[in-house]
């Protein structure tokens, strides 16, 4: 692939992601929630774009999609350490729960790393949706604090969604980017 054909809107937007990591990061390190509640809501809303935009314009293609993926967890990561800096309190009668959505996430990116040597890109349904109740979550959390009741539709869908994430990791040979969920898996597997 050319590099015009890299330099695309959804890919500016993932990009755009990944050189604000340093700069949110200082922020929720140095106290500084109200530009770090900011910026990482800028973050959710142009991941949420860049897929849009990808769909719209015909633009998806398999960099991109590693190159959101990759974006995707970099956001994790900072919305995971904003959420240590500033909500810590809030999430304490929650740690088992937290605790186990996190471990799944990491067991789902870490299976990848082992068995493709990659991060993943399989664009499972379930992992987008979640990623949309996730991302708006975390706005709710930053914007106006911890509501429970969505919280915990939050850690359900998340934890279903990255247990098949995994389960579809263990079943295909390769990574591959679009798999839409495990029904689609298991259709290909019976041809």
């Amino acid at each position: 692939m050319h590099l015009k054909n890299k330099i695309t809107l959804p890919n500016i937007l993932s990009f755009y992601r990944l050189l604000a990591f340093p700069v949110i990061l200082f922020m929720a390190l140095n106290q500084r929630e109200q530009l770090f509640a900011i910026l990482i809501i800028i973050n959710l809303i142009t991941d949420i774009l860049d897929g849009f935009f990808a769909r719209i314009l015909g633009q998806r293609t398999k960099f991109g999609a590693r190159l959101d993926s990759i974006a995707d967890i970099g956001t994790y990561l900072l919305v995971f350490i904003g959420i240590w800096v500033f909500k810590r309190a809030d999430f304490a009668p929650h740690v088992f729960s937290f605790s186990l959505f996190i471990g799944l996430l990491i067991i789902a990116l870490g299976l990848s790393l082992i068995k493709f040597g990659r991060f993943p890109s399989l664009h499972l349904y379930s992992w987008k949706i979640g990623g949309y109740i996730q991302g708006t979550f975390f706005f709710v959390l930053f914007a106006f604090g911890f509501y429970t009741p969505f919280y915990y539709v939050m850690i359900v869908w998340g934890i279903l969604a990255f247990i098949e994430h995994i389960i579809i990791q263990l079943m295909i040979p390769e990574m591959r980017t679009d798999a839409k969920g495990i029904f689609w898996v298991l259709k290909e597997h019976r041809r």
